[in-house]
């Protein structure tokens, strides 16, 4: 098994969060007062066992920077959960909820929390949903 906490094998019955690593810290960029920014707010994230995270090279979304998909776990997908876009999702605050929503079970189990909303990115437009 990796020791690499950004990605985990096999995968577990819990959520997974998927990141561009090219816009990862993009929002806040030099504003951040995290060292290593968001990504290490993921990174933190994967190694607390909320969820499993995996890096992209790119999702295709450039303009909306730091892009993250949150992955219906075993469970969500059973329930018919869809992996859930969003933009923008970077600092203490909204990795934080994002993390709550993961931990209790997330895409399919729960609806995002009201501080996400208004990050998700309608990829029905594109016709693709998933990066699994």
């Amino acid at each position: 098994m990796p020791t690499d906490p950004t990605c985990s094998s096999p995968r577990r019955a819990r959520p997974g969060v998927t990141a561009c690593s090219l816009c990862v810290g993009e929002t806040l960029g030099e504003r951040d007062p995290l060292a290593g920014g968001q990504l290490t707010r993921l990174q933190d994230l994967a190694g607390r066992g909320v969820a499993d995270l995996q890096l992209s090279e790119c999702l295709d979304e450039c303009e909306r920077g730091d892009v993250v998909v949150a992955r219906p776990s075993p469970e969500g997908r059973r329930l018919a959960g869809r992996p859930v876009w969003f933009e923008r999702l970077a600092g203490d605050a909204l990795t934080h909820d994002l993390a709550d929503w993961l931990a209790g079970g997330g895409p399919g189990v729960l609806p995002p929390p009201e501080s996400l909303v208004p990050l998700q990115i309608d990829r029905t437009q594109r016709g693709a949903d998933v990066p699994d």
